[in-house]
C-alpha cells in the first residue's frame, strides 16, 4: 500500500529523524522524500510503501502524536486520497 506523508511547521532540529522513526517502528518504507524550509517553515512530503493494508489507522494515529510532540502538523493517506484531493481539473 502506497501512503503519503506531509509535514508542515516551523523548522526544528530532528523532525525528519523523528518521522523515519515512527515510519520505521510501524515497518512503513521511505520510498522517496522532498523537503524544503522557506523562511524558517519546514515542509516536507513523502512517498512511503506498508506491507500491511490494515496498517494505516495505527500509523496515522502516531505520526499525529509525533506532529504533536514536534508541533508540527503531519499527515499519512492513502496515496490515492492524496492523488484526488490535489487533483486540478
Amino acid at each position: 500500500m502506497k501512503v503519503v506523508v506531509t509535514v508542515v511547521g516551523v523548522d526544528r532540529v530532528g523532525i525528519i529523524a523523528r518521522v523515519a522513526t515512527v515510519l520505521a517502528e510501524n515497518d512503513v518504507n521511505i520510498v522517496s522524500i522532498n523537503q524544503t524550509i522557506l523562511d524558517g517553515m519546514f515542509n516536507m512530503i513523502m512517498m512511503c510503501e506498508a506491507k500491511d493494508q490494515t496498517a494505516l489507522p495505527k500509523v496515522q494515529a502516531a505520526l499525529k502524536a509525533e506532529g504533536e510532540a514536534l508541533g508540527v502538523q503531519i499527515q499519512a493517506q492513502h496515496v490515492d486520497i492524496f492523488l484526488s484531493m490535489h487533483r486540478i481539473g
